[in-house]
């Protein structure tokens, strides 16, 4: 089966477009990039060749959904090189990643919609983002609604991340839609020998610590660090939907409880990601400043990383006590950050907003609502008491690697080979 795969890889870096890649890669990447005479492989057994469109507009991260003329053109060259390869390769399936709820993208796809569309005899939709369902229904338009419906519906595939994001796919009548988890990587293949042994040292260091009790040197042994800091890690772009701030004010809540309950324990948080709007670069650079963000000497109980990835990301991780990540994005769909959390076998501390909820384990305790920095801490201090997240680790290890995704994604395109489907929308198998 022959694939045009028309969605851009990294830079800039992001969930979508990191997610492509691995698509990439795992289905033994761009078949032009090997050469006009090789032969097409069959990806790891996927019987899948992918011919590569990197449609990437945007230049950085703070470039996303802004208007700029030369996007157009860019856009257009990006289409003919689709019509291009159609012809020249016989790709006659399209795979495309449509737009959340914002203007400038659903223009973008109009535009493609318009001129690729004719030349392809199936058409794949894959949804990242969420919400465009309900933002067609309550902010657009009857024209931009009725436009929309005209370019992009009836596909013969939708796939969606989960079973929250399927209204998105069946407001525009597709043929089929499938549900494909996303997964990555394992990021922490040592956990069993590095990493849980420090989280096992420092929660029952941690312990001793809450009990009143005072600690000898063995106690110290393979915590990495002062076990009376209680490290948060909060990884994502450093927007105020992404949570940022209330995990600033959760972090306050906290040591503000622990110092009235005489604790010897202190959260210190750890922020790592790129800022896309510099007015909330400096409103973060003066939060942190404030007296309730300040440790017992007077420093800041806020560190920021910028952009990591690699060792450095790593590390950030496996140096950590929780993850925290109490998002309400208007586009969040999967969080992939929460599955490299499950990984290092980390507490997580997030939102039960979108699909979020269905990643975690039935009736997991650290799911709380969107901008509620009370109920922030009200986790962060239970969390004191968890032990690492152990059963997290094997949650991920049991649904969420690349393998499991691979092989779920390939027999979702496959579908488009069977005859289409009756558009009832009946329940279709979890893919997980």
């Amino acid at each position: 089966m022959k694939l045009l795969v028309f969605a851009h890889t990294p830079p800039p870096h992001h969930g979508q477009s990191y997610m492509v890649q691995l698509l990439l890669a795992g289905f033994d990447g761009d078949q032009r990039k090997r050469g006009r005479d090789s032969a097409p492989r069959s990806a790891g057994g996927h019987d899948l060749t992918c011919y590569h469109v990197n449609a990437r507009l945007s230049r950085n991260l703070e470039d996303i959904g802004e208007l700029r003329g030369a996007k157009l053109f860019l856009l257009l060259a990006y289409c003919l090189e689709a019509i291009w390869c159609r012809f020249r390769y016989g790709v006659v399936n399209f795979y495309y990643i449509p737009a959340p709820g914002k203007k400038s993208a659903l223009y973008r796809d109009w535009m493609v919609m318009f001129l690729c569309r004719p030349f392809f005899k199936k058409m794949i939709f894959h949804w990242h983002a969420a919400g465009l369902a309900k933002w067609l229904e309550t902010a657009v338009q009857i024209r931009t609604r009725a436009l929309t419906y005209d370019f992009l519906k009836n596909v013969d595939l939708s796939i969606v991340l989960s079973n929250y994001n399927r209204p998105d796919a069946e407001k525009l009548f597709p043929q089929r839609v499938r549900v494909v988890g996303n997964g990555i990587p394992d990021p922490c293949p040592d956990f069993e020998q590095n990493v849980l042994p420090r989280h096992r040292a420092r929660f029952a260091a941690r312990q001793k610590l809450l009990a009143g009790q005072t600690l000898v040197p063995a106690d110290l042994e393979n915590t990495g660090g002062d076990p009376r800091r209680f490290n948060v890690l909060f990884l994502a772009h450093c927007t105020r939907g992404k949570g940022l701030f209330d995990t600033l004010d959760g972090v306050a809540l906290t040591n503000a409880h622990l110092t009235r309950t005489g604790s010897p324990i202190r959260a210190h948080l750890t922020v790592a990601g790129e800022f896309i709007d510099p007015r909330e670069r400096v409103e973060f650079e003066q939060r942190i400043q404030q007296a309730d963000l300040q440790s017992a000497t007077g420093q800041p109980c806020v560190n920021h990383l910028g952009f990591v990835a690699g060792e450095t990301k790593k590390r950030a991780f496996a140096e950590s006590d929780c993850f925290c990540f109490p998002t309400y994005y208007y586009a969040e769909s999967f969080g992939l950050v929460v599955l490299e959390a499950m990984a290092f076998g980390l507490p997580i501390i997030t939102s039960r907003w979108r699909s979020i909820p269905e990643l975690m384990v039935p009736d997991y305790p650290g799911l709380i609502p969107p901008r509620d920095p009370p109920k922030i801490a009200d986790a962060l201090v239970q969390m004191l008491s968890t032990a690492s997240a152990e059963p997290l680790r094997k949650h991920f290890l049991r649904h969420f690697t690349i393998e499991q995704h691979l092989r779920a994604l390939a027999k979702a395109l496959h579908s488009i080979e069977q005859p289409a489907e009756n558009k009832s929308f009946a329940s279709v198998p979890h893919a997980w």
